[in-house]
C-alpha cells in the first residue's frame, strides 16, 4: 500500500512539473503587442543609367612658357626686370658684357672694308687690263669671306642682348647683376599666364575614350574654380613607369588662377545601370545603414551598402533588388514587422 502511495505522488508531481514548464514556453512564444500602423510613401526600385565619371589630378601651366638662358659665356650687365614683372615682347631681359665680342666685330669691319676696297681696285685695273680676271675673282672671294666674318661677328653681339620671345610674366629670376652666363644657363622663367592648361596624366587604359577637343570637368580648388575645359593635346605614347598618358586640357583665364596650382579633372566613361534611392530611405544607425521595405504591408529591414551620394539621391551596391518596395519617409521610428498603410 505504501508503494502504490508513493508511485501516485510521483506521478502528481511529474504532472505538475510539465504543466509548469508548458505554461512558460507558451508564455515564450506569445506574440508581441499589436504595433500601430504607420503611413508611409514607397518608391518601387528600377535600374537606372547614370554618367559614370574617373577623376584624375593635374596642374596647371601656362601654355607658353620658356626658360631664359645666353647662348655665349659673360657677365651680366644689367637685369631690369624682377619677380613678377609684367613684360611685352622685344623689352630687355637681359644684357651680357662681352667686350671680345664688340672687339672681334671691330676687327670683321675693317677686314671687310679692306676686302672691298681691294676688289674696288682690282675691277678697275680690270677695266684698264692692267690685272687678270682671276686676280678679281679672288678678290670678290675675299670680300665675300670677310662680308660673312663681319656677319657673325654682329651677330654674336646681339646674342648680349636677350629681349622677350612673348609677352608673358616673369615668374623665376634665377641670375642676377653680376653673375656669370654661360651658354645653356637657365637665368629666368618666363610664361604666358594669358593662355593656361592643365596637364595630367590619364591610365593608359581610360585615355583610348579621349579625344582632342573633348569637353570635360575641371576644378582647382585653390582658385574656387569649376568650369569646362577642352582638351588641346593627347601624348602619343604612354610612361613605362605609371602606365599613363600625358594629357593637356585647355581652360579659360580666371582670378585667383595662378600657374602650378593643383587640378582635378573629371573624365566622363560609358554610363552604367545602378539602384538609386532617395537620401530620406536610408536610416543609419551606428556604422551600418538600413533601409525598410514593404512587403505585404508591413516594414521589412534591410541592411545594404551604399555608394556614391549625390543630388540628394544614394547609390545601392548591395542589400536591394529591382522591384523592392522602398519606404522614403516616416521610417525612423519604423520596427521590422510593423503594420503599415501605403499612401498612393
Amino acid at each position: 500500500m505504501t508503494r502504490k502511495t508513493t508511485l501516485i505522488s510521483i506521478c502528481v508531481l511529474a504532472l505538475v512539473l510539465v504543466g509548469g514548464d508548458a505554461s512558460r514556453a507558451e508564455e515564450k512564444t506569445a506574440s508581441p503587442p499589436d504595433l500601430p500602423t504607420v503611413k508611409v510613401h514607397v518608391l518601387t526600385l528600377e535600374r537606372q543609367e547614370i554618367p559614370s565619371l574617373i577623376e584624375v589630378v593635374g596642374t596647371v601651366q601656362a601654355v607658353q612658357r620658356a626658360s631664359i638662358a645666353a647662348k655665349i659665356s659673360g657677365f651680366i650687365a644689367e637685369i631690369p626686370v624682377v619677380l613678377g614683372s609684367r613684360v611685352k615682347k622685344g623689352d630687355l631681359l637681359v644684357k651680357i658684357s662681352a667686350e671680345e665680342i664688340s672687339a672681334r666685330l671691330l676687327q670683321a669691319q675693317a677686314q671687310l672694308a679692306q676686302a672691298r676696297r681691294n676688289l674696288e681696285r682690282e675691277q678697275k685695273l680690270l677695266k684698264k687690263n692692267a690685272t687678270t680676271p682671276e686676280t678679281v675673282k679672288s678678290m670678290r672671294d675675299m670680300y665675300a669671306i670677310a662680308e660673312a666674318g663681319y656677319r657673325e661677328a654682329r651677330t654674336m653681339l646681339s646674342y648680349t642682348t636677350i629681349t622677350a620671345p612673348f609677352a608673358g610674366v616673369i615668374t623665376r629670376k634665377i641670375a642676377h647683376a653680376g653673375d656669370l652666363a654661360t651658354p645653356g644657363t637657365p637665368l629666368l622663367q618666363l610664361e604666358n599666364n594669358s593662355r593656361l592648361q592643365i596637364v595630367t596624366a590619364v591610365p593608359e587604359g581610360v585615355v583610348t575614350d579621349i579625344r582632342t577637343g573633348d569637353r570635360m570637368t575641371v576644378s582647382v580648388p585653390a582658385a574656387v574654380l569649376t568650369g569646362q575645359g577642352t582638351v588641346a593635346e593627347i601624348a602619343p605614347v604612354a610612361d613605362p613607369r605609371s602606365r599613363t598618358v600625358r594629357v593637356k586640357i585647355d581652360i579659360d583665364q580666371a582670378e585667383h588662377l595662378r600657374t602650378g596650382q593643383f587640378a582635378r579633372v573629371s573624365i566622363p566613361m560609358k554610363n552604367t545601370e545602378t539602384l538609386l534611392v532617395p537620401a530620406t530611405a536610408i536610416v543609419p544607425f551606428g556604422q551600418m545603414d538600413r533601409v525598410f521595405v514593404a512587403e505585404e504591408d508591413r516594414a521589412r529591414l534591410r541592411l545594404v551598402r551604399t555608394g556614391e551620394r549625390d543630388d540628394g539621391k544614394v547609390e545601392i551596391l548591395a542589400g536591394l533588388n529591382p522591384g523592392d518596395r522602398v519606404i522614403v519617409d516616416n521610417n525612423r521610428l519604423l520596427v521590422n514587422g510593423q503594420p503599415l498603410s501605403i499612401v498612393q
